[in-house]
């Protein structure tokens, strides 16, 4: 798509979600991502402040905020193939020969199995890099409802921890406390226009 120059009351965070949090402007049961900012920015002229793309209520990581539609419907389109990494705790041990036959089978893609309002439904593929053996990371291109947690009920496992710690090419700031956001710096919004501007 083409870029157009965005005027300055565009804003643009980076926060790091606490566990227990939807990313909903209104809940009865829980809190909500949005009672981190001012009313303020909340009712700021213009577009409003929402996220970009959602996490779970029990997951935790990097989630972006802005006003800038354009540049959220493009990072969160399937077709862009944006990046989402996520750190991955399980319940059960897996060998190193299981691993093997967890990386092969994510990167040629799973039938999830339906959850809740999803149907089952195949993935694309998916990298899986162990840290130990009941932990890595993977990293998808999809957003489909409870996607990681279905891949590895589909292989086996169950995830018990999950937090997100990349999103296209920015990492979670780990100066963050659960809850905490800050402005996108200048290189980092141009970072992501940048992607954009590939895109015709």
């Amino acid at each position: 798509m083409r870029y157009k120059k965005i005027p300055a009351q565009y804003h643009y965070f980076l926060m790091n979600k606490a566990s227990g949090e939807v990313c909903s402007t209104v809940s009865d049961s829980h809190h909500t991502v949005y009672e981190h900012f001012s009313p303020e920015l909340l009712s700021s002229k213009g577009a409003k402040l929402h996220s970009v793309g959602r996490l779970d209520c029990d997951t935790e990581g990097i989630l972006l905020f802005t006003n800038d539609g354009k540049l959220s419907d493009f990072l969160t389109r399937p077709e862009n193939k944006i990046e989402k990494t996520y750190f991955v705790r399980l319940k059960n041990r897996v060998t190193e020969i299981q691993q093997k036959e967890y990386r092969q089978k994510a990167e040629e893609g799973l039938i999830l199995p339906a959850d809740k309002k999803a149907a089952e439904q195949k993935s694309k593929g998916a990298k899986i890099v162990w840290r130990d053996q009941n932990e890595c990371e993977i990293t998808l291109t999809e957003g489909k409802f409870h996607e990681v947690k279905r891949i590895f009920k589909s292989l086996g496992n169950e995830v018990i921890y999950l937090k997100r710690v990349k999103f296209a090419d920015l990492e979670l700031d780990k100066n963050l406390k659960n809850g905490e956001w800050r402005p996108l710096s200048e290189a980092e919004i141009s970072m992501l226009k940048k992607q954009a501007r590939q895109y015709p």
